[in-house]
């Protein structure tokens, strides 16, 4: 490798210039080369539409990845939660470090928690899924909630809540604690009550995949477990055939009993946004020793929720 900076492509947001910040830092640790961060505008961060009306979260990559394709930049580092299922063939994922908190949380006013809050309170949240899950949540418990698809980056959302405009919003806890405002969270919200989107709390380093010696550096930045669980989740949404906006939540986490021997849960769940009607189920089986294990995990799950009916929940993302 030459002593040239390397050009790390990042959206503009605070938050995407924080993970590429840690992301850059790391890089230069293992490479031992300068690391310059190149900002790029996508067409998620300018249109003001509904992210669901848009293309869902893909919107924020498409133009990381015409950067690397044009080799205006050497690797980029995305939302691995943003990545459409299908992987480029010129691109390679060369890393997927050490998940964050892939939980979801509440800053809500006043300091409430999510069952503390006021009958016909206002939630916002972009995310269809989440609305799918609050909603389904709220009906099981005699709540009633009002959840308004709001869009913006953090200080925005969190906003319209200290401006009174809502009660609350839900975002995601990495994006928080990425940006030191962990504290502001009201409530972290148990992954039984709300499965996060696949992926979500890890990211994914990409680079061409014609640049071995780039994508093997890279790869130093791996976490295998990491990279089992988010593949397993990815395949469980690719296998439903749903989109980065669908109603879809996931999670693969790590179990370990007395003998310490370790197997990977898998829960999953598709829902109407409404909260009416939820598919949720789970698998076990040894944590995968391989890609091909991985994704047969996730595609195991999907058939199964599939015969219980989530295939006819997949049209019901309308905010």
């Amino acid at each position: 490798m030459t002593d040239r900076a390397l050009r790390l492509g990042t959206r503009r947001s605070k938050l995407a210039m924080a993970q590429s910040g840690h992301v850059a830092e790391a890089v230069r640790k293992v490479t031992g080369r300068p690391v310059e961060l190149v900002e790029i505008t996508t067409y998620g961060d300018t249109s003001r539409e509904h992210l669901a009306q848009i293309g869902g979260t893909g919107v924020f990559v498409t133009a990381l990845r015409d950067a690397l394709l044009a080799g205006e930049v050497d690797f980029a580092v995305h939302s691995l939660k943003d990545l459409p299922t299908a992987q480029p063939a010129e691109l390679a994922l060369a890393a997927v470090p050490v998940r964050e908190d892939p939980r979801d949380v509440l800053v809500a006013r006043d300091g409430l928690t999510f069952e503390k809050l006021p009958a016909g309170a206002r939630v916002g949240t972009g995310s269809p899924r989440r609305m799918a899950q609050l909603n389904a949540y709220a009906r099981s418990h005699g709540m009633r909630i009002e959840c308004m698809p709001i869009r913006g980056n953090i200080d925005t959302r969190i906003g319209y809540v200290h401006q009174g405009e809502l009660d609350a919003v839900v975002l995601a806890a990495a994006g928080l604690n990425r940006i030191g405002r962990g504290g502001e969270a009201t409530e972290l919200i148990a992954v039984d009550t709300v499965l996060p989107a696949p992926g979500q709390g890890a990211l994914a380093v990409e680079c061409p995949a014609s640049d071995a010696e780039l994508t093997a550096a890279l790869g130093a930045l791996d976490d295998p477990l990491t990279r089992a669980a988010v593949t397993a989740e990815r395949s469980l949404l690719a296998a439903l055939e749903a989109g980065c906006s669908a109603p879809v939540g996931a999670l693969a986490d790590v179990l370990s009993d007395a003998q310490d021997v370790h197997q990977m849960r898998l829960r999953g769940v598709v829902g109407t946004t409404d909260g009416s009607t939820l598919v949720q189920l789970s698998t076990t089986g040894p944590v995968p020793a391989s890609h091909h294990d991985a994704v047969a995990l996730g595609r195991e799950l999907a058939s199964e929720m599939l015969a219980k009916g989530a295939a006819g929940l997949m049209g019901e993302r309308a905010l």
